[in-house]
């Protein structure tokens, strides 16, 4: 395969792709591509769906509104998603777009919203959420795109959960101490990490969630982090000690 160009353009499309093919670019990609980044004629872009795999690909203007790509050859192999379910209460807009993108950077397989008894924010724009992962995937460089799910209840979410999956607890009553000590020996097919809302979990849903055969529950130490800022330094650690960025992935 060609050597990979990390400073070319990187665009997801929802078509199929392969060697050999035309794509007609999305109507809602062809203004961003010639008004935003002023690409022309025979530009080589760098394009994905997150089933099949990178192509290196070369856009073709036909007029000011539409346009196709020449898909000229596979620069990487479709890679499978992570087994790491995030979970979270849904958070006000700004924050919620800032917790999506980092979570897709950081390698989530699938993104569950949760809907506790302290959730403030019920209502989910899964189109909004979705362009969110999308973005953050095409300028980092992803191509196991995040599964999206709908919001659902704890209670719910608990009941479906496959018991063989190690549920990673983030409580705020947990005892201070090293979080990776808390994971250390801990090895699971799967792995599912929430976070709960502004104000925590109550009582009832945390010993719910103590309840479950296979959790574990950890500390993000002594101060009181924001959600968004808790989603970052959790998947940080469990990335460490049980993901792909260790030997245990």
């Amino acid at each position: 395969m060609s050597e990979y160009d990390h400073r070319a353009q990187r665009l997801f499309v929802p078509a199929s792709l392969a060697v050999g093919q035309v794509v007609a670019v999305p109507t809602e990609s062809v203004n961003y591509l010639l008004n935003v980044l002023r690409l022309r004629t025979g530009a080589g872009v760098h394009i994905f769906n997150g089933r099949d795999g990178e192509f290196r690909a070369v856009l073709r203007l036909e007029g000011k509104r539409t346009a196709h790509f020449e898909v000229l050859t596979q620069l990487r192999e479709q890679s499978q998603r992570a087994s790491l379910d995030y979970c979270f209460a849904p958070l006000k807009q700004a924050r919620l777009d800032y917790m999506v993108q980092k979570a897709t950077e950081m390698g989530v397989g699938c993104l569950r919203p949760i809907i506790t008894s302290y959730t403030q924010i019920r209502k989910v724009n899964m189109d909004r959420l979705r362009a969110n992962v999308i973005e953050a995937a095409e300028q980092c460089g992803v191509l196991a795109v995040p599964e999206l799910f709908s919001p659902v209840s704890l209670p719910d979410f608990l009941e479906a959960l496959p018991p063989q999956t190690l549920f990673v607890f983030c409580d705020e009553k947990a005892k201070t101490g090293n979080p990776f000590n808390s994971l250390s020996g801990h090895f699971a097919a799967r792995v599912s990490l929430i976070i709960g809302p502004e104000g925590g979990f109550d009582d009832q849903e945390r010993q719910l969630i103590l309840s479950y055969p296979n959790v574990v529950r950890l500390s993000l130490g002594p101060r009181i982090l924001r959600a968004d800022t808790a989603a970052v330094a959790a998947l940080t650690i469990v990335q460490a000690a049980l993901g792909d960025w260790g030997d245990a992935s």
